[in-house]
C-alpha cells in the first residue's frame, strides 16, 4: 500500500505540471457524462415514471452508477492498457520486480482526469438524495456507501477480467465494453427495466444488478429484508472468479518478445 501511494503521489504531482490540460479534460469528461443525465431527463420530460420509479429515483441509480465506474476507471486504468504492457514487453519486467504484478499494473497509470465524472455524480446525489422521498436513516445511508464502494469493486474486477484476456489475445477484447461502459449506460436506469432475463443475467453472472437494483429497494421500502440491503457486499463475491481467471491468464503468459 506504501508504495501504491507512492505511486499515486508521483501521478498527481506529474499531472499537476500541466494544470490548464487536467482542468480541461476533466471538464470534458464531465461534459460527455452530462449528456446521459439529459437522456433521462428527456425520458421523465415525456414519461412520469418508468416501471413504477420517478425521476429523482432514478438519478440515484446514475447517480451510483456513475459514481462507482469512475471510482473504478480512475485508480484502475492501469487494466485498460494492459494489452499495450504486453505487446511492448513491460509485463516482463513486472514479472521480475518483487512485488505483486496487480499492484504494479494499477501504479502504471491513473486516469485523474475521470473525476470529472465523480464531480458530476456528487452534484446528482445532491439534488436526488432530498428529493427522491427517501427516508435516509442510518441504515439507508450504510446502504448507499455500500452500493457505491462494492460498486466500483465489481466494475473493477471487470476491468481486471477484461485486462487477463490479453494473455491470450494479446489485444484487449471489445466485447467486454458491454459490461464495463456498458454497464455504466444501461446502469442509468434501474436494470429491472429491461426485463427478467436481464436481470438474472447481472443478478447472478454479471453481478451489477446486486449493487444497483435491489438495494435500490431497500432503500425506497419496497423491500423491507435486511438481506436487500446486503447484496451489495455479496456482488464482492465476484473478486474471487475474477482474480481467478487473471491467475488462470498468468499462469499461460507467454513473453511477446519485444
Amino acid at each position: 500500500m506504501k508504495l501504491y501511494l507512492k505511486f499515486f503521489s508521483m501521478h498527481l504531482k506529474s499531472l499537476m505540471q500541466y494544470k490548464v490540460s487536467f482542468i480541461l479534460t476533466a471538464l470534458g469528461q464531465f461534459l460527455v457524462s452530462f449528456t446521459a443525465l439529459l437522456g433521462v431527463w428527456f425520458m421523465f420530460d415525456r414519461f412520469q415514471e418508468v416501471e413504477g420509479f420517478t425521476f429523482q429515483q432514478v438519478l440515484l441509480c446514475l447517480a451510483t452508477v456513475l459514481m462507482a465506474f469512475s471510482l473504478a476507471e480512475c485508480f484502475g486504468r492501469g487494466f485498460d492498457i494492459f494489452p499495450r504492457m504486453i505487446r511492448s514487453g513491460e509485463f516482463d519486467r513486472v514479472l521480475v520486480r518483487p512485488r505483486h504484478e496487480i499492484i504494479q499494473v494499477l501504479a502504471s497509470h491513473m486516469e485523474f482526469s475521470r473525476l470529472g465524472r465523480v464531480v458530476q455524480a456528487i452534484l446528482v446525489f445532491w439534488y436526488a438524495i432530498p428529493a427522491s422521498g427517501v427516508n435516509w436513516t442510518f441504515d439507508k445511508i450504510a446502504t448507499l456507501v455500500l452500493m457505491v464502494v462494492c460498486g466500483s469493486i465489481i466494475f473493477f474486477c471487470l476491468f481486471l477480467i477484461n485486462a487477463a484476456f490479453a494473455f491470450f489475445t494479446i489485444e484487449g477484447l471489445e466485447f467486454m465494453n458491454i459490461f464495463t461502459d456498458g454497464g455504466r449506460e444501461f446502469g442509468r436506469y434501474p436494470f429491472s427495466v429491461y426485463g427478467e432475463e436481464v436481470l438474472k443475467f447481472l443478478t447472478y453472472i454479471i453481478p451489477l444488478a446486486l449493487f444497483q437494483y435491489y438495494p435500490l429497494l431497500y432503500l425506497l421500502e419496497r423491500e423491507q429484508s435486511i438481506f436487500y440491503m446486503l447484496t451489495p457486499v455479496l456482488g464482492l463475491f465476484f473478486a474471487i472468479p475474477a482474480y481467478a481467471f487473471w491467475r488462470f491468464g498468468l499462469g499461460r503468459y507467454t513473453s511477446t518478445g519485444s
